[in-house]
């Protein structure tokens, strides 16, 4: 099967044509989420770039393995120095719950939401905890080989004596002497740091002191593995030592896939995945998401409009318009005027599409080309085998929906033959690849008629406050209040949004 698909391989740092290792066959492996706290926009963002991927394969005819993992275990909350407490662990720790009983709530919750973006499920979601008699193989086999070292129960991988037989730095462009110098004076007095030969070496299975709740037995003692070997020991499970894709979020680059390369070069003599592919980073207006500085944002605060950032509620197909209108490796940057665009440019499109697959198909000598339709259908291949370019192919998108002005404005006709090939264009990338979903206009419907009828509240409150009716006007303020709508009286009159 040829292609003309080209991806940008972080590993080459350049697009490349993309060839499967074995013919009609696809296998790829993406890093999910670490399941310890509420769904947010990063996972959003990375879970729909590799549903587009997913979803072009198929379009295509690949029989697709997709592997996608879930961490319960083993992530630090310091990766870079195997220090801290494991996350998980500590949320458990801080809801007074089993940390089974937290991976499992945010594990439903992320796949929940999953559902109702239209994120197709993976073929395999493989749990972390699932998989320790593997992970502790992996570790075995590279002990075996002479890249590894046990400390007092616990094992680090050895970067130094990698680095002089290896590539540690490959992927990420980071030179050893850099990671050296860079690991910080003031955290050399860390246990972990004086058991290590080297700053920059990591941890492949930490020993469990008698508190921790999260260990199991292993031939170094009781501990738990570290949090890079859980994927190298997966993805080599179910899709080989070496395999087609591997993708993920551009902050995983290093240190998470940097170690995955030199554990599977170490343990299996060979680079685990040829094509590397990473989606940039989701910021809101233009800062960092980050819970210190208010601006975390969950995916159900967007459903609902429960945030203070928030001005309304946002459908799901919204949100994910708005992500796929950037470029999977460009920043995004969220805002409620680009969201209420992306609502507006969403609707533009569904209704052209609504009225393409309504279209009653005439021959006349005034009808639309099909080599004009054709050419449609090309540039929209073109933009997504170029790296998989969504905000091109909406472009394209948005320029065939000139086809609709010609028929209704310029009585122009389409032939049956035209009409089918325009109706399989918007269904094959807007619905099919695009992953866009035909929402219920019932509950669009009830979200509007509730917003009408809180303005129409304020509306009668402002008029009882300019009759200077002001302890009315306060009773209906605090029973808004009540329902979570936080309401602001200014000169020109009342706003409100749902409270935090």
């Amino acid at each position: 099967m040829s292609s003309t698909l080209q991806i940008y391989n972080t590993y080459s740092r350049k697009k490349e044509i993309f060839e499967p290792i074995v013919s009609g066959f696809v296998g790829m492996y993406v890093c999910g989420p670490t399941v310890y706290g509420d769904t947010h926009l990063g996972h959003l963002r990375s879970a729909i770039t590799f549903d587009i991927v997913y979803r072009y394969f198929l379009h295509k005819g690949y029989k697709v393995r997709y592997v996608k993992n879930i961490t319960d275990v083993g992530h630090l909350t310091d990766e870079l120095n195997d220090a801290g407490e494991d996350k998980l662990q500590k949320k458990a720790r801080l809801e007074q719950l089993e940390p089974m009983e937290i991976a499992q709530k945010y594990t439903y919750q992320y796949e929940r939401i999953m559902d109702i973006m239209n994120v197709l499920p993976p073929s395999i979601a493989p749990r972390a905890t699932g998989h320790i008699i593997e992970q502790i193989e992996f570790i075995q086999k590279i002990i075996d080989a002479g890249f590894a070292y046990v400390v007092n129960g616990s094992v680090y991988f050895d970067v130094v004596k990698y680095t002089k037989e290896g590539k540690y730095g490959i992927l990420s462009g980071r030179k050893l002497e850099e990671l050296l110098a860079g690991a910080g004076e003031e955290r050399r007095e860390l246990k972990e740091q004086q058991e290590k030969r080297n700053p920059a070496d990591f941890a492949l299975w930490k020993k469990a002191p008698p508190e921790h709740i999260m260990k199991w037995n292993s031939p170094w003692g009781v501990g738990f593995p570290g949090w890079h070997i859980e994927c190298s020991a997966m993805s080599s499970k179910y899709l080989g030592n070496t395999f087609d894709i591997h993708g993920g979020g551009m902050d995983l680059i290093f240190p998470h896939h940097e170690a995955e390369i030199a554990q599977s070069d170490a343990g299996h003599q060979c680079i685990p995945a040829r094509y590397w592919m990473h989606n940039n980073m989701l910021t809101i207006n233009g800062q960092k998401m980050a819970k210190s500085l208010g601006n975390f944002i969950t995916v159900d605060e967007f459903l609902t409009g429960k945030h203070l950032l928030l001005e309304k509620a946002y459908s799901p197909m919204t949100m994910r318009f708005f992500i796929l209108q950037a470029h999977y490796r460009s920043t995004l940057d969220f805002s409620n005027q680009a969201l209420q665009a992306a609502e507006k440019g969403l609707q533009r499109l569904l209704e052209g599409y609504q009225f393409f697959m309504n279209l009653t198909p005439c021959e006349s000598n005034n009808s639309i080309s099909m080599q004009e339709i054709e050419q449609l259908q090309q540039k929209c291949y073109q933009a997504i085998e170029d790296d998989f370019n969504t905000p091109v192919l909406i472009a394209h998108l948005y320029s065939g929906l000139e086809f609709k002005t010609a028929i209704t404005h310029h009585n122009k006709t389409v032939d049956t033959q035209s009409l089918s090939l325009l109706q399989n264009i918007y269904k094959t990338f807007l619905i099919d690849i695009l992953g866009i979903k035909i929402e219920e206009k019932t509950n669009t419907n009830q979200t509007e008629l509730l917003h009408q009828l809180i303005d129409e509240i304020l509306k009668l409150r402002y008029e009882i406050r300019l009759q200077k009716n002001f302890a009315k006007a306060d009773e209906i303020r605090n029973r808004l209040s009540e329902l979570g709508i936080e309401v602001k009286d200014t000169k020109e009159g009342s706003t409100w949004k749902w409270k935090e």
